[in-house]
């Protein structure tokens, strides 16, 4: 059974510190056996901020059909592991990866308001986010403000809190700074291959080593320190 990666590099610099990291964690993903990992840069397709019209949750779909969204949702629907990686901007998100999860108001819309499913039944509790991200500051709080959108994303997209994993490395603040540290690429390799473990096992109907140890380094449902790579989103909730 092939495994669906979808990957998207939000930062407006391309091959900066967010996409060295995800480049790290694709690789390592693609020297799996029936790995299919597709990666899309959102500087080079356009995703239009979000207007509120609200148009969807009659529609179920955006009234805005002249872009790139409704390809992208579909694609993020079949997806088995959804990564996203961003940058720190002003202690948040990047306006890109912003306005992509302002967009998926059509999938809130659907899940809420029509009550329709997203992810087929048989494919619920099955798949998996993946969130990574740099900061050039040293902060300890640094990536604080990015975790609930971040939660929101994936769970519009029905993947659970508990089954998004976390790399988020500050200090990196210059172009090439990432390879220049001591574990970031090889953090973002680990986690890669844990994830491919961790899905196949799930699509086979099993229960992984993975799954039951909890993944290192990827901040599922662990406590764990703040250091240079910072692996501890906040406490899991129920959702």
């Amino acid at each position: 059974m092939g495994v669906k990666v979808l990957a998207f590099a939000t930062s407006p610099r391309r091959h900066g510190n967010s996409e060295t990291l995800l480049d790290a964690l694709l690789e390592a993903m693609a020297t799996e056996d029936g790995v299919m990992v597709e990666k899309y840069a959102l500087d080079e397709i356009e995703i239009r901020p979000c207007r509120g019209c609200n148009a969807c949750e009659k529609l179920n779909h955006c009234i805005m059909e002249d872009d790139d969204l409704h390809w992208v949702l579909e694609k993020i629907i079949e997806a088995d592991i959804v990564v996203m990686a961003t940058p720190v901007y002003c202690m948040g998100m990047c306006a890109q990866a912003k306005a992509l999860v302002d967009r998926m108001q059509v999938l809130r819309s659907r899940k809420y308001i029509l009550h329709l499913p997203i992810a087929p039944a048989e494919r619920q509790g099955k798949r998996l986010g993946v969130f990574l991200s740099t900061a050039g500051q040293e902060l300890d709080y640094v990536f604080d403000a990015l975790i609930p959108s971040v939660k929101c994303f994936f769970h519009l997209a029905d993947i659970k809190n508990r089954d998004i994993s976390y790399l988020m490395v500050n200090n990196v603040d210059k172009r090439g700074a990432l390879a220049e540290h001591p574990t970031a690429t090889a953090d973002a390799a680990v986690l890669g291959k844990q994830m491919i473990t961790e899905i196949k096992a799930r699509l086979a109907g099993e229960e992984s080593d993975v799954q039951e140890e909890g993944i290192t380094g990827a901040g599922k449902n662990q406590e764990t320190p703040r250091e240079n790579v910072n692996t501890e989103p906040h406490k899991e909730d129920s959702v």
